[in-house]
């Protein structure tokens, strides 16, 4: 593959690291942004998937949308947008068909390919296939400040391509939360996370009708899919949920409560003290983690009553139960679990495991760190951007690492329309103030 860039090419106004729903939203709010005022940026944005694939591994034919269709990449922004969800089911001629489904909640994999047909629009923005491993400062200006970035990226082969740019938008999404009992397995097919749930699955004798048994560790959306798709998909396995808690607990998507993930509600979010935005954060924490769509609990608690009558006790609900080791013997994992209530001690031995046990939200820190002298403990300004030492003028833009600051709507689909106008007016506001000074210094040199 021929080397598309290097730190010593024009360099771009934005670089865009990942491609997933909040970075393309950024650029069709920058696309209409330069629609107005008639100053385009040139973009690029990367992102490490072969192609186009939101939560690609994830997408269990039975998984549906949490939250409105209308809550797209743009609708709350922009209803008129020809990048909106109802425009994609009127291209795709399916309109009238989902209007009779009478849900507001597409399944998954066709919010999937909304957002695959969206993305279809910005190919020439767009490299696939990449990875971004590091963010390098860019040439020192004579007034000793940093005025663009180098974005070091390494392909499938394995060669490096560096990109140079005037600003950044940081969206790389989550990264799977591995405990510690369960890291030094790793390396074990019979052992993974969610995130791999599909890709993995497939590699398992489960996948050619062969019986299994299979221990789901979590207790929140995730493990819940997972434990559905696999009493409906593969009637050989059988399935335990390994979870902490007593009960699997719904989510709250009451209306009041569905406020605070309007866009209105990061300004009132924004603005209080560090201490009362972890309270409200704590308040809330229910709508969005650790917590499973009614449903599917009801769903759940129905296939384990029918074993009941049945007589037939296919898979099993182990709550309130700790993990205290995780070991390979003779070819299965086998996990000591720990009732927290009764302190009483069991062994079960399984044949996979698979880890629905959520994501942190490091993975900024990490390709920032070269930088880390420039920057300020990564504390971002209402509009996303990095604070950072006055002598680096290049801006950085956080999408999804500010729910500290920005409420628990930061890692989620609610905000992003208003999260990228914001970004883009900013962004815009950043480079006219910048050429209006070059424009001023140009003068006084006449």
């Amino acid at each position: 593959m021929a080397q598309h860039d290097s730190a010593s090419s024009t360099p771009y106004d934005l670089l865009g690291v990942g491609f997933g729903p909040s970075n393309l939203a950024l650029a069709i709010a920058l696309r209409e942004q330069s629609e107005r005022d008639g100053r385009p940026l040139r973009s690029l944005f990367i992102d490490r998937q072969a192609d186009y694939r939101w939560h690609g591994n994830t997408l269990v034919t039975q998984s549906e949308l949490q939250i409105s269709f209308l809550k797209d990449l743009v609708t709350l922004r922009n209803p008129t947008s020809p990048f909106s969800f109802v425009n994609y089911l009127h291209s795709q001629g399916r309109l009238v068909d989902f209007i009779n489904l009478g849900t507001f909640y597409p399944c998954r994999l066709e919010f999937n390919d909304y957002l695959r047909w969206v993305a279809e629009h910005f190919a020439s923005q767009s490299r696939y296939g990449e990875a971004v491993v590091r963010v390098e400062p860019g040439p020192q200006e004579a007034d000793g400040s940093l005025r663009q970035l180098d974005v070091v990226a390494c392909d499938a082969a394995g060669q490096e391509r560096r990109y140079r740019t005037r600003s950044l938008a940081l969206s790389t999404g989550g990264t799977p939360r591995i405990p510690q009992v369960f890291r030094a397995l790793r390396q074990y097919p019979q052992v993974f996370h969610h995130a791999q749930y599909l890709e993995r699955l497939a590699a398992l004798p489960c996948a050619q009708g062969q019986p299994m048994r299979i221990a789901v560790v979590g207790g929140g959306q995730s493990a819940a899919e997972a434990f559905i798709d696999l009493n409906d998909s593969y009637p050989q396995v059988r399935v335990d949920m390994v979870l902490r808690g007593a009960v699997l607990k719904p989510a709250d998507d009451s209306p009041f409560v569905n406020e605070i993930f309007a866009p209105e509600y990061t300004d009132l979010v924004f603005n209080q003290p560090p201490e009362e935005r972890e309270r409200l954060i704590n308040e809330y924490h229910n709508t969005n983690y650790s917590v499973v769509d009614l449903d599917l609990i009801e769903r759940i608690y129905g296939i384990l009553y029918r074993q009941k009558v049945a007589r037939n006790q296919r898979h099993g609900f182990l709550c309130r139960r700790s993990i205290e080791s995780a070991q390979l013997v003779d070819g299965k994992v086998e996990l000591r679990l720990r009732d927290v209530a009764t302190a009483a001690v069991e062994n079960h031995r399984y044949d996979a495991v698979i880890l629905a046990t959520g994501y942190e939200r490091t993975s900024h820190r990490q390709l920032l760190e070269p930088l880390a002298p420039l920057l300020q403990d990564f504390e971002v300004d209402r509009s996303y951007r990095l604070q950072t030492d006055e002598r680096l003028q290049a801006p950085i833009y956080l999408q999804g690492f500010c729910q500290h600051s920005h409420g628990l709507s930061d890692t989620l689909l609610s905000v992003l329309p208003a999260r990228a106008g914001e970004i883009a007016e900013a962004l815009h506001a950043t480079f006219e103030s910048a050429r209006l000074r070059a424009e001023r210094a140009e003068l006084a040199d006449v």
